[in-house]
């Protein structure tokens, strides 16, 4: 009933309007004036509804402006973001400056030229000063800001001083992992073939070889039998799908083990020192880093919107930012008067179903609380936590090596 109710309110309303159409246009003819006549008195009013919008428009523009801020940033809590709130404002600035000027122009251009009687449209087809004026002016304020964002481009993407500190952010569907350089302040080197549970960054090791190669090898055989064994019965699309990752994972354990082949025992010191720490990421104020960003599976960006840097974070090549806090945690909740609040680091590119949630809380501490933490965190290196018992070189007794592939 209720819908039918309703219907029909919608059905007497378009008769209704349809009615009122019918009218005006009667009305017009009794008139005797077409309906794309408009008389002086609807010019009039028009044009001072034009300038009155106008002064509605300004006023309430301010009015936001000083009830939300001028931008709604906040404070920049890095070196660089005060660069590029510097270089955002000279922006907005400009865009204010066109902003006014051309809507002014519009809206009292409306109020002003509006149509009397008698009087004729002046014909001003063109003006080359103008276009010259029009085309020069916004090509120099562009190139203006385009060589200083680039300027701020390659203070933040060039590589930091040698004293910086190095870490890496590293990304998958949906968490981010940082991994710190260690006391050496080198991170050691990866190849994503050596990825394992305990290796998920794929680490550059004796060890971490040797696993791989004595996991890949427990594959190889268990789905060897798998294929050889006739009393299992498979249909033939299983059998291609297990034959092409037999031949996948045979390709993979060669390559591992040309990485063993060529692989300087040296070399581990530089990975064995570094700090996996996962959740949260702690910086100190005032110190400069250099972040060094990869992703496991599909593009992802690192996004630090209180430090106002963002990079992505790209599968296949490593890419790089420079950061440098000058507010402590404590120091910015003060100043937003909120005890709860933490820096976050966050993804900035849809990378799927649950990207909403791929954060990291990000902790600034002052230099002697965060020397304190980094003291501690020296004592949870890569190989006390994950190859607390590593040997030197040993070849698994299940590895495929000096055994023929089959």
């Amino acid at each position: 009933m209720e819908k039918l109710i309703i219907l029909i309110v919608i059905i007497l309303g378009a008769i209704a309007l349809a009615q009122l159409i019918r009218v005006y246009e009667l009305s017009s003819k009794l008139r005797k004036s077409g309906e794309h006549e408009i008389n002086n008195k609807d010019n009039h009013i028009n044009g001072l509804l034009m300038f009155v919008f106008m002064i509605l428009t300004f006023v309430g523009f301010f009015y936001l402006m000083l009830k939300y801020g001028w931008t709604g940033r906040g404070t920049a809590a890095s070196t660089q973001g005060v660069e590029t709130d510097w270089l955002l404002n000279l922006n907005f600035i400009i865009i204010l400056i066109a902003y006014f000027i051309t809507n002014f122009l519009l809206f009292y251009f409306s109020y002003k030229y509006v149509r009397k009687p008698g009087v004729k449209a002046y014909f001003y087809p063109h003006n080359n000063k103008l276009e010259m004026i029009w085309t020069i002016v916004p090509a120099i304020v562009l190139a203006v800001i385009i060589i200083l964002g680039l300027k701020s481009w390659t203070k933040i993407t060039s590589p930091a001083e040698a004293d910086a500190i190095r870490i890496e952010l590293f990304a998958k569907q949906y968490d981010w992992t940082a991994r710190y350089a260690g006391l050496d302040n080198e991170l050691g080197k990866y190849d994503y073939k050596l990825t394992t549970d305990n290796n998920e960054l794929a680490l550059i090791t004796s060890n971490t070889i040797d696993s791989s190669i004595a996991i890949m090898s427990k594959e190889i055989l268990s789905l060897t039998k798998l294929l050889n064994n006739r009393d299992t019965i498979l249909n033939d699309s299983v059998i291609v799908v297990r034959r092409n990752t037999l031949s996948v994972k045979e390709r993979l354990f060669r390559l591992v083990t040309q990485i063993k082949e060529n692989h300087d025992k040296k070399a581990d010191a530089a990975v064995w020192d570094d700090i996996i720490q996962k959740d949260t990421l702690y910086l100190c104020k005032g110190e400069n880093y250099e972040f060094n960003l990869r992703a496991r599976d599909v593009l992802h960006s690192a996004y630090f919107p209180h430090f106002r840097i963002q990079m992505n974070a790209v599968p296949g090549m490593t890419t790089r930012m420079k950061l440098t806090p000058n507010m402590t945690t404590e120091q910015m909740r003060a100043e937003k008067n909120n005890p709860n609040f933490n820096f976050v680091l966050m993804c900035n590119k849809i990378c799927g179903g649950a990207h909403y949630k791929m954060k990291m809380i990000v902790v600034v501490k002052d230099k002697a609380s965060y020397k304190k933490w980094m003291a501690q965190k020296n004592k949870e290196t890569f190989k006390m936590k994950y190859f607390p018992a590593a040997e030197e070189t040993a070849t698994p007794k299940d590895s495929l090596i000096n055994k023929p592939l089959i």
